[in-house]
């Protein structure tokens, strides 16, 4: 079963560049809830970017968990896939990624399952093994103070779910018995007729862990290239190194995480990528909050080492015009060899958001409205 399930995974995981892009674009989302704004607000912008998103040609739609902060309203990846996936027709919606570590394996595929029946052929299950938050709110979740313990455990994990996915555990095996359901053994049962489809799995990383197991396992592989830049380039030259062909992919398929923002202005465009540093600046020192708004960040006295970090944040957040963009996100992907890039941009404002992506897909010449 597992072998019929993946052996169309490539063509399910390998995106297409549209227009002038040097690489399938793709959507990073994390539900960003800005100051004198509510949940609401930034789950209605995510139905508009992926509306957007699928107009425009961009190849795939994720949402990153994340836990116990103000500003980021993605604690529930799989409630907002199956939402975004009423409102979608054709595009491809996936975690980006699940950390795997804060759940059961089984309660994963089960989710994913359904996910999947909703939107066949159209989901993408992303694992990370960070806990997505801060230690106190990780020991909540996982209801155990051995953190550590969970990340180690991650290979195992990731055994388990790919086997409850595949709904093939050995003959012996205590969850012989159990199934994932929705799942293959739908199809196993009388007049049973299972979707050929399964999620795809992709390992997140920020480090060369998941590179180097992403790499041996032959799995797709999504670097957090916003967060973690210097280390982008080894991390993906490890996951090329270690790759092994598999039943998924018989070559390496890399995507980096990149934030960026385009705005009419270049001036605009400080102002909006200002706001999210700042927002980062109190993430970091422990007072998460709302997304500031610009005329806030820009009233606001950092210290010399709080703009030491914003400086050093925002040389990596590819912003201005939107042909600054365009040549940023080219200079990017020459620079690494990714295979696509998942934009995210962070801002105060929905309509900040849905303008950048708008002016990214026109500067590369993405499909419009009326050609998609």
């Amino acid at each position: 079963m597992a072998a019929d399930n993946t052996r169309g995974a490539a063509d399910e995981i390998r995106g297409a560049a549209q227009g002038g892009a040097p690489v399938p674009l793709s959507v990073l989302d994390l539900v960003t809830v800005g100051a004198g704004r509510t949940a609401s607000d930034a789950l209605r912008t995510s139905v508009d970017l992926a509306r957007l998103a699928e107009r425009r040609g961009f190849h795939r739609y994720w949402v990153a968990e994340h836990h116990s902060m103000p500003g980021v309203a993605s604690s529930s990846p799989a409630v907002i896939l199956a939402h975004l996936a009423a409102h979608t027709d054709r595009i491809r919606l996936g975690s980006g990624g699940v950390m795997l570590p804060n759940h059961a394996p089984l309660v994963i595929a089960e989710q994913f399952g359904t996910l999947e029946a909703m939107a066949p052929g159209r989901i993408d299950l992303g694992l990370g093994r960070a806990p997505g938050t801060d230690g106190a709110t990780a020991a909540a979740l996982r209801r155990t103070e051995r953190l550590n313990e969970g990340a180690d455990d991650f290979p195992q994990q990731l055994a388990e779910l790919t086997r409850f996915l595949d709904d093939d555990f050995p003959d012996g095996h205590p969850y012989r018995r159990i199934h994932a359901v929705p799942g293959p053994v739908q199809a196993t049962s009388p007049g049973g007729v299972q979707s050929p489809h399964r999620p795809p799995l992709w390992l997140l990383g920020s480090s060369g862990f998941s590179a180097r197991l992403a790499g041996t396992l032959g799995l797709p592989f999504a670097f957090a290239h916003h967060f973690s830049a210097q280390n982008t380039v080894p991390a993906l030259d490890l996951y090329r190194e270690s790759f092994r062909p598999s039943a998924v992919l018989d070559e390496p398929y890399a995507l980096i995480g990149v934030s960026a923002l385009a705005a009419d202005e270049e001036k605009e465009a400080r102002r909006q990528v200002l706001a999210a540093a700042l927002s980062m600046v109190r993430l970091r020192t422990g007072r998460p909050g709302l997304v500031p708004s610009p005329e806030e960040a820009e009233t606001y006295e950092f210290s010399p080492m709080e703009r030491d970090f914003v400086d050093s944040w925002n040389a990596n957040v590819v912003h201005g015009t939107p042909d600054e963009v365009r040549s940023g996100l080219d200079d990017l992907a020459k620079r690494t060899g990714a295979d696509e890039l998942m934009i995210t941009a962070n801002a105060h404002g929905g309509d900040v958001r849905l303008r950048s992506y708008e002016l990214i897909a026109d500067a590369y010449g993405l499909p419009t409205p009326a050609s998609a």
